[in-house]
């Protein structure tokens, strides 16, 4: 070990552990000024960073595109560093045993919000950004760990700094839909870093939808910046048309990396032994560890199990659970040449990048395209394959091909899940937890207030229970084709005295074409790619109030004050009217003859709310503690709709 004793640097250099070599200390302090959060006493806040060395030549690195063209050193080791952030107790032995992993979406942290009811922070120091301190009260060890090379230059986002790759060249698309009025197109993806564009061709394109006629825009109407990251359009950017500008560049990085960074990082919490770590020997008590992954950070989790990076570089056990939040059917680019891990794909957006490829089931079927037969967890061993939840709401039927998860590829029939996997679906939610039905500048429809992160607090027990004492969780709830809860769009018993209608373009996944290298080799020759064929759209069927079929409802859902739904539709002011709204939900609220029908007064509908949730509470769906959180905000719901 070696200190360096000015300032807070030290660093710990280790005996080898996988590919972690050494761990450096940038800041340690105690979390809320060192008082005991519960039985597991006081925590401590670390903020450090990892070192790697990773054997190219391992069967478990094998997986990662392009590594064997990265530099390495005299060992002939591939060498990067990751950020490391950590809330632990102080005293490791009054731990619970479980690391919980959250695998960072775009360098930021979630799960405090999401399990804690804590306001969102990139560094929590405060009461208020720690929440209700659930997870501390029980000793979680929570981490986080950079794993994206990308992520927007903004302080406290995790990242990962990974080798370049000199002298490689190839095609890049940069997609890019204005929500009002410019004639600046930047190429990255909402603020992430970009690949420049080298002196060449370009071709720069517009459409109406998806699946729209590209128009080419001459090259006389628009130039790049000095830089070479945006491009200046004259005459403008129409809102809600989709720009897309298809260009070389040069000097990828290796975005896989980042797969190894989050397996070795938690394979060294769990297996390291040498008592000297920062940790304060943590890992002796570490008994198991659960991944959580939220949207781009579900999406990295099925990733991971689909390249089969659930055991390390010593063939160990890395994830005893894993959970892929709102993640939908989809994988991402998180393993390929010029990969743009924060590309995502929206029925209006993102749609055509690598995301919702095949395989999309657990178990394996054969693709109508290419007549392979492969399942999500097919490279998973059996002594390495964790306890998996999936969890997705609404939105992700609509806007995340999500029924590809359960269903055959000719949507007729349901097909299983893994033998160790759960699907829980949150009926009537958007993409993250709803509040008060406000409104979007974006969008037409007040917002789905539908706030499902209790049903995520009891999901979360469950998994724990199961990866601990073997306790079986809940039963699967999501809708299935053989209970006539799935139908196509088409075929959606919509509400006729509903003033709007239904999305005309539901998010559907494709065949696409991106060269002949993709497959095998992670290289992109071909943007924008091919669309060879379509898989079957499937979304939840409603009842006579528009609310879902199938799926867990929440109390305030299963005793409505209106039709809760998945989908927005984008305004005027942002362009493609009707076209679907990224990531919102709406709420059309019954009217006051209806409520006092249903309910007669505010004491009514309280009433039935408490009456679901006793029930979610008897299905282990609900905490006990959390029931008073519901009825307060069905209540202020109550208010809302009433005024």
């Amino acid at each position: 070990m070696r200190q360096k004793l000015s300032g807070v640097l030290l660093i710990w250099t280790l005996p080898m552990w996988g590919a972690v070599t050494s761990v450096r200390l940038v800041e340690r302090t105690d979390v809320l000024e060192g008082r005991a959060l519960g039985p597991a006493g006081a925590y401590e806040r670390i903020v450090a960073k990892v070192h790697f060395a990773l054997d190219p030549k391992t069967e478990q690195n094998g997986a990662i595109r392009d590594i064997q063209l990265a530099p390495k050193n005299g060992q002939g080791l591939v060498e990067f560093t990751a950020d490391l952030y950590v809330l632990k107790p102080r005293d490791p032995a009054k731990g619970n045993g479980t690391l919980l992993f959250e695998v960072s979406n775009r360098g930021g942290k979630g799960m405090l919000s999401r399990f804690q009811y804590a306001k969102s922070a990139l560094d929590p120091r405060t009461e208020e950004e720690f929440g209700d301190l659930w997870l501390m009260e029980q000793g979680y060890t929570l981490v986080w760990c950079g794993w994206q090379w990308d992520v927007p230059e903004k302080d406290k986002l995790m990242r990962l700094d990974g080798p370049v790759l000199e002298g490689v060249k190839g095609v890049v698309r940069a997609e890019y839909i204005p929500d009002k009025a410019t004639n600046v197109m930047a190429l990255s993806d909402r603020g992430h870093v970009t690949y420049s564009a080298l002196e060449g061709p370009a071709k720069l394109t517009v459409r109406a939808t998806v699946r729209g006629r590209r128009r080419t825009i001459a090259a006389s109407q628009w130039s790049f910046n000095a830089e070479r990251t945006a491009i200046e359009v004259k005459g403008g950017l129409e809102p809600g048309q989709i720009y897309e500008l298809v260009y070389q560049a040069a000097n990828p990085r290796v975005a896989g990396l980042g797969l190894a960074a989050v397996r070795d990082v938690v394979s060294f919490f769990k297996y390291t032994r040498n008592g000297e770590t920062l940790l304060g020997d943590q890992p002796r008590y570490i008994k198991r560890a659960l991944g959580f992954g939220i949207s781009q950070s579900g999406r990295f989790l099925r990733t991971f199990l689909y390249y089969g990076f659930n055991d390390d570089e010593k063939g160990k056990k890395v994830f005893d659970g894993v959970w892929a939040d709102v993640a939908g059917a989809g994988r991402g680019s998180f393993n390929h040449r010029f990969a743009q891990a924060s590309r995502d794909g929206y029925a209006h957006m993102n749609t055509l990048y690598p995301t919702d490829l095949y395989p999309f089931s657990d178990v394996p079927q054969v693709d109508p395209g290419t007549q392979e037969n492969e399942g999500l967890l097919n490279r998973v061993a059996a002594a390495v394959m964790p306890k998996v939840f999936y969890t997705n709401g609404s939105w992700e039927y609509w806007n995340r091909c999500a029924a590809l998860v359960h269903t055959s590829l000719n949507g007729t029939m349901d097909v299983p899940l893994g033998p160790e996997t759960r699907l829980y679906v949150y009926s009537g939610s958007q993409h993250g937890p709803g509040n008060m039905p406000g409104k979007s500048k974006g969008a037409q429809f007040a917002l789905n207030p539908n706030d499902h992160r209790p049903l995520q607090r009891a999901l979360l027990s469950a998994l724990h229970d199961w990866v601990k004492e073997g306790k079986a969780p809940p039963a699967s709830r999501f809708p299935l084709l053989v209970e006539e809860e799935l139908t196509r769009p088409e075929n959606v018993k919509w509400p006729k005295s509903m003033a709007t209608r239904l999305p005309a373009h539901p998010k559907q996944a494709y065949g696409l074409d991106y060269g002949e290298d993709f497959a095998e080799k992670g290289v992109v020759t071909k943007e924008p790619p091919e669309v060879k064929w379509g898989y079957p759209v499937l979304v939840p069927q409603v009842d006579a109030d528009g609310n879902e079929l199938g799926g867990i409802r929440m109390p305030e859902v299963a005793a409505p004050l209106g039709t809760f739904t998945g989908w927005n539709l984008r305004s005027a002011d942002a362009g493609a009217i009707g076209e679907m709204a990224p990531t919102l939900g709406s709420f059309f609220a019954f009217g006051k003859d209806e409520l006092a029908r249903r309910y007669k007064d505010k004491d009514g509908y309280l009433g039935k709310v408490a009456e679901e949730a006793d029930k979610l509470v008897k299905g282990r769906l609900l905490l006990d503690r959390d029931k008073g959180r519901v009825l307060k905000h069905a209540a202020a719901l109550w208010e809302f709709v009433n005024k």
